[in-house]
C-alpha cells in the first residue's frame, strides 16, 4: 500500500475501525491529523502483519515517520475466526472475493486500548500526535477500499485462513476405498483468458516487430496475428 491517501466511500469497515481505536482512549484526538490528510502530507504508506507505517509531512524540511501498531490475534482467536469462517455458509467465498462480512467484524476489531499503540519520530511527546492521528485516518480509508486489511492488520494471512478453513473440515477418508475411486473432486478452476502481447509493454513489442518487418502496416498485422495466436491457445 503506497502512495498519497484520497478520502473515499467504501465499506464502512473503516469508520467501525476508528469507533473501536476511539473506545480504546483516543476518543477527541483522532481528528488532529484531518489537515495532513487532505492536503496529501500522508505518503508512503506500508501495512503489515500488526503495523502501519507512514511518512507525514510536518513543520519541518524532513517528514516524520509515524507508526500504527494493531495487536495481532493469538492461536487461539485465530482459530475462533478459522471455526467462524468455516461455520458460516458463503463467509468464505465472500472473504476470498476481497469483502469482509459482519460475523467477521466482532472477531477483528481492536477490543480494548492494549490492542492499538502509536509512534512518531516527531517531537511531540504526546499519545496521539497529529502525526499518528493522520496515519490512523489513512489506515481507516485503506480498511475501507480494501477490507481484508484488517484481516493483515490482526496479522491473518488470508492463504492461510483458507488452508486452516480446508483443513479443518477434511475429513477421514474411507478405509473401504484405499484409492479414493469414490472421492468427488472439485472443479478445475477456469482462469480468465489474458493475451500475453497484453502484458508486454507495447513499444518494446512494436521495436521488435519493426526489426524483421518491412512497413507499419506488417507490424500492426504481427500484432493482430499474435493476439489471435494467443486466443487460441487460450481456447478463446
Amino acid at each position: 500500500m503506497t502512495g498519497r491517501a484520497v478520502s473515499r466511500r467504501g465499506s464502512g469497515w473503516g469508520r467501525s475501525l476508528l469507533s473501536a481505536i476511539e473506545r480504546g482512549g483516543a476518543s477527541g484526538r483522532l481528528g488532529r491529523g484531518r489537515s495532513h490528510v487532505r492536503a496529501g502530507q500522508v505518503f508512503g504508506v506500508r501495512v503489515a502483519p500488526g503495523l502501519v507505517v507512514g511518512e507525514v509531512q510536518g513543520s519541518q524540511n524532513e517528514p516524520f515517520t509515524a507508526t500504527v501498531t494493531i495487536r495481532r490475534l493469538d492461536e487461539d482467536a485465530v482459530g475462533e475466526v478459522i471455526g467462524r469462517v468455516r461455520g458460516t455458509p458463503g463467509l468464505l467465498a465472500a472473504v476470498a472475493s476481497g469483502a469482509l462480512p459482519a460475523e467477521l467484524g466482532e472477531l477483528l476489531l481492536p477490543a480494548g486500548p492494549g490492542d492499538v499503540d502509536f509512534g512518531c519520530t516527531c517531537p511531540d511527546q504526546g499519545w496521539l500526535c497529529r502525526h499518528a492521528a493522520a496515519l490512523v485516518t489513512v489506515t481507516a480509508e485503506h480498511v475501507d477500499s480494501t477490507p481484508t486489511t484488517l484481516l493483515t492488520l490482526r496479522g491473518v494471512d488470508l492463504d492461510s485462513l483458507i488452508r486452516g478453513v480446508d483443513a479443518s473440515a477434511e475429513v477421514a477418508p474411507d478405509p473401504r476405498d484405499w484409492y479414493g475411486e469414490g472421492t468427488e473432486l472439485p472443479a478445475l478452476p477456469r482462469p480468465e483468458f489474458a493475451a500475453a502481447p497484453r502484458d508486454l509493454n507495447p513499444g518494446h513489442l512494436r521495436s521488435a516487430l519493426r526489426a524483421t518487418a518491412p512497413d507499419e502496416r506488417a507490424v500492426a498485422q504481427g500484432l493482430r496475428d499474435l493476439d489471435a495466436l494467443y486466443r487460441a491457445l487460450g481456447g478463446d
